[in-house]
Formats: structure tokens, sequence, C-alpha cells
């Protein structure tokens, strides 16, 4: 008896040992709200107008829950994951495309001393460096995000990805990944055929010291087999580029942005209406887009005001492509650490590059984290 006490006091002790050495969190994000949204224009002279009026969710954050960890290796290294599953608030419904964990997937390892490497479904360097450095409303607020004009930054997310990213020297930070199939399990190639698989190439730098930010990105997808605007499959190799920096001046923020997407349009267009996105196809050959936008950030009592203007200028394929123009203005408020709302208008002018389609969305909706 007392060898069968010592024996579970022992694996009590070391349990309590591999407990200190390793943790685990459980957390998540609650989004949701009333909102209205209503999109009109024309596609070769044919009319539409789509409106609705109702709940909204994961606006200011998309809604998820998750499990994130990492164990104590020794000499500074670290096994880390992160497994996050995002979902609606509206349905309960899994979003991604139906992916228990769609929103993360990784396991990796992790050192002070030489940065962290990471395998699995995960975000890309734009989303992770330039939306909040551009633009004060970040990758959030649908159509008010920057990504609805920098695509590459609209929270883009790729399958099969090894990324690696450098610890942090004096405010500077460099990344790069690549995806061996940006959606979907990873294809045989056979022999004397091209590669099935569309791949994914992310890059970029940043630098955060003090009221200064900047942040430089690079991404390309290729894939041998896209849909060709004449109906036929062929290669294309699309290509974004983006240059970010914001200043802090306490009393108010500046926000700006410049960068171009080639061959296509990485990302999604970020108005929320399917209908169209089945309809319009800007993944074309000789597509160039210069890109641009400007904001502004300001402390309001307990909250903060934001204001921004982002375009998208087209040239090359899109015949008589007009310029996408989009406004936006939101406040944002804090109950606590965990709990907040927000409230946000937005007005986007020749979305999808047609002329005269028009976007206009309002939105106030609460916030709970745990």
């Amino acid at each position: 008896m007392k060898k069968t006490l010592l024996a579970a006091a022992l694996m009590a002790g070391f349990a309590g040992v591999a407990q200190a050495e390793t943790s685990v969190t459980l957390y998540g994000i609650l989004d949701g709200g009333i909102g209205y949204q209503q999109i009109k224009g024309s596609i070769d002279g044919e009319d539409f107008k789509f409106k609705k009026t109702g709940m909204i969710n994961g606006v200011q954050f998309g809604n998820r829950w998750g499990l994130k960890g990492s164990e104590d290796l020794g000499n500074g290294l670290r096994a880390v994951f992160v497994l996050e599953s995002g979902f609606g608030l509206d349905t309960g419904k899994s979003a991604q495309g139906g992916r228990l964990f769609g929103r993360q997937a990784t396991l990796g390892l992790a050192s002070d001393a030489w940065g962290q490497v990471d395998i699995g479904r995960q975000t890309n360097i734009a989303s992770k460096y330039f939306g909040g450095v551009a633009s004060p409303f970040g990758a959030s607020f649908g159509q008010a995000n920057v990504g609805a004009t920098f695509g590459s930054a609209n929270t883009v997310r790729w399958d099969n990805m090894l990324m690696y990213q450098t610890p942090n020297f004096s405010g500077f930070q460099f990344g790069v990944g690549y995806s061996f199939n940006a959606d979907g399990a990873q294809q045989f190639k056979a022999n004397g055929e091209d590669d099935p698989n569309v791949t994914g190439i992310t890059t970029g730098i940043r630098y955060a010291n003090g009221p200064l930010a900047a942040a430089l990105t690079y991404d390309q997808i290729r894939d041998n087999y896209a849909e060709l605007e004449d109906g036929t499959e062929g290669k294309v190799t699309v290509k974004q580029w983006n240059l970010g920096a914001s200043y802090d001046f306490e009393v108010v923020k500046l926000h700006a942005g410049f960068g171009q997407t080639r061959d296509g349009w990485i990302g999604a267009y970020g108005y929320g209406a399917d209908e169209l996105d089945d309809q319009v196809s800007l993944t074309a050959d000789g597509l160039k887009a210069n890109l641009y936008t400007f904001g502004i950030s300001a402390p309001v009592g307990a909250g903060t005001v934001m204001a921004s203007w982002a375009m998208a200028d087209p040239k090359g394929t899109i015949e008589d492509g007009s310029k996408q123009n989009i406004y936006s203005l939101g406040y944002t408020y804090g109950f606590s650490k965990r709990t907040s709302m927000y409230a946000y208008g937005s007005y986007a002018k020749n979305i999808y590059f047609l002329d005269d389609a028009k976007s206009t969305v309002l939105g106030v909706g609460l916030v709970h984290k745990f």
C-alpha cells in the first residue's frame, strides 16, 4: 500500500512538472449585430439590385474558437501549435468552406534566437504585416477593410503552407512562406504534365518602433489550369506587392498605402455578393491595377474614430474599367478589456470595376472575447 501511494505521489509530481512545461489555451471571439447592405448596378446592360437588412456577424472580428499551446523543449526551443475554427454566429455553421479548423491549423518550432517555422493552413504575409499599418480598419469591417482594395491582404489563407518568420530585430521582422497547394490536399504531378497544384509564394518585411510602422509585402500565386477569359484553360501567375506606413501623433494616427496587382486578383473582393462573384472574374492575363489608400484614426473618450478612402485604378485587359473608390467611417468603443461595440458605414462606387455599380453598408455590433 505504501509503495502504491508513493508511486502515485511521484506520478502526480512528474505530471505537475510536465504541466508547468506545457501550456494549452482555449480562446474565442463572438461578434454579432444588425446591419444593412445594398448593391446595385448593371452587367452587360442588365440591371441588378441586391438588398438585405438583418443580422450581421464577424464584422470587426471573425467569429472563432481555438486552441493554442507550446511546450518548452529546452535551450530556448519551443514546440507550438494553433488550431482555430471559424463559424457564423447567425447559423452556427463552420466557415472557411466548412473546414473544422479553417482559420488556422499549424504546427511549428519557435525560438527567441532564430525565429519561428510553421507548417499547415495559415494566413499569408500580407494579411499579417500590411493591413493594420495601411488602414485604420485593418483587415476588418467587410467592405471598409483594406483587403477590399488590396486583395492579397484580405485575410488570405492558404493550405499546405510552410512559413518562416524571424524574431524582432530592433523593430524589424521578415517573413517568407510557400504553399504547395493553396486550396485543398496536394495532388500528384503526372509525367509530362504541368503541376496541377495552385502554388503560392508570400514574403514581406515590417517595421514597428515608437510612433512609426511600415510594411512591404509581395505575393504570387500560380495556376497552370486557370480558366481564361475566352473560356479555355491556361497558365496564370497573379502577382501583387504592397507598401504601407502609419505614424501615430497620439491625437491622431495617419495611415497610407500603395500597391499593384498584375494578371489577376489575389483574395476575395470583399463585398459579400456571391451572386456577382460568380459573374465577374478578375483573374485575367494582362490585368493591372494600381492600389491606393489613406486613412486616419483618433481616440475619442473610451473609443476610437476611424475614416478611410481606398481606390483601385484598373489598366490592361479590363475594357473601360472604372476606378473603384471606397469611403468608410467607423467607431469602436470598449466597455471592458473583453467586451466592446462598433458602428460603421461604407460606400463603394464602381465595385468590381463596373461603371456606376455601387455598394452601401451600415452596421452596429457587439464583440466579446474569451
